[in-house]
């Protein structure tokens, strides 16, 4: 006689349906980028138990990031909003994101003379 177990699959059912509005809404805000920005990249990368950040990077080279509360909502949000996904942040795809003043002093401010970021 074989073991059988009953497996109740209606208690993952509502986590499966926060994670799916929570990739939808994350592929909307991609979108309004994309549409913002001429278009965009991204590259999606693990961030521990935070989740995954998605890097994005307009055609115009503007730049932002959004946040998934997990890796797989994240690769679900980019596939839904329908950008390129690079597998890392250099060479050419990093080339693209322009910096204005604003960046430079609050990345390196404090090491090149900038104002302190205090």
């Amino acid at each position: 006689m074989a073991d059988t177990q009953q497996v109740d699959e209606t208690n993952d059912a509502p986590q499966d349906a926060k994670a799916e509005r929570k990739a939808a809404k994350l592929a909307q805000q991609i979108g309004a980028f994309s549409k913002a920005h001429g278009g965009a990249e991204g590259q999606v990368a693990y961030i521990g138990q935070k989740g995954a950040r998605i890097v994005l990077v307009g055609a115009d080279g503007g730049w932002g990031d959004l946040v998934a509360p997990t890796y797989a909502i994240a690769e679900e949000a980019v596939k839904k909003a329908g950008i390129t996904v690079h597998e890392a942040f250099d060479g050419e795809f990093a080339a693209k994101v322009k910096t204005g003043p604003y960046e430079w002093t609050r990345m390196a401010g404090i090491q090149v003379g900038g104002p302190s970021n205090s």
